[in-house]
């Protein structure tokens, strides 16, 4: 499977011919995050090219750490799926973010900006449970972004998956936020909040009271979040 063999029996050295390819561990994390089909993964790792996509898939299916299925009820659809010894590598790449998150610099993570994977990420880790018990809706507007990538939203409906659309979805807005994709990236990684982000008018909240009050539990955050970070 590998590239570009180290041609060493040390385990680690083994193990990194098969993890540390390019995209490897991305991939990973979105696996790990529940991502199954094709489409959902690259929605995960927007920069990754279909076909680099592919044939990581293929390496790490070689490499017994995941499987490819079909779906029963989908003819030609299939799904990726995780085996014992790719969900045991959860613990690796938590361990990787938990680093990344306490000890790579902040100010070259946020040059990093990508509105599509931000909201992709916050869309599944999403947390309902202060939410109203009915659908809502959630439009995100950046005001940086040209026309295209700059409105996105968050449909919430009991009892469903939570929905992303980059397209007018039709629904009534509950609740508009208006600000900039830094802004927006600071927040989800816990390294600022709503109600600070709202005094330095850094973010513009209108709409539902209800959705506005609860929205920094709502929104979820990064898993990495809670880390400290002990380098600005």
């Amino acid at each position: 499977m590998a590239e570009g063999s180290y041609k060493q029996f040390c385990p680690v050295a083994m193990a990194a011919e098969i993890l540390c390819t390019r995209w490897t561990v991305v991939l990973l994390r979105e696996l790990l995050a529940g991502s199954t089909r094709f489409n959902d993964l690259r929605r995960g790792v927007p920069r990754m090219s279909p076909a680099l996509l592919a044939k990581r898939l293929r390496e790490l299916q070689a490499a017994g750490i995941l499987e490819r299925l079909p779906v029963p009820t989908e003819p030609d659809v299939s799904e990726y799926k995780l085996t014992p010894s790719g969900h045991e590598l959860r613990t690796v790449v938590e361990a990787v973010g938990n680093w990344g998150q306490r000890w790579v610099e902040t100010k070259p993570t946020l040059e990093n900006l990508d509105p599509e994977l931000l909201m992709w990420d916050m869309h599944r880790n999403l947390n309902t449970d202060p939410m109203p018990h009915h659908r809502s809706t959630i439009q995100f507007m950046y005001r940086e972004l040209p026309q295209t990538s700059s409105n996105w939203w968050l449909i919430v409906e009991p009892g469903k998956n939570v929905d992303l659309c980059s397209i007018e979805p039709g629904f009534d807005v509950d609740l508009y936020v208006s600000t900039d994709l830094r802004t927006m990236t600071e927040i989800w990684m816990g390294l600022n909040t709503v109600s600070r982000a709202k005094r330095e008018d850094r973010i513009i909240l209108t709409g539902s009271r209800e959705l506005e009050s609860a929205m920094q539990s709502w929104l979820g955050l990064s898993p990495f979040a809670k880390i400290e970070k002990l380098v600005s």
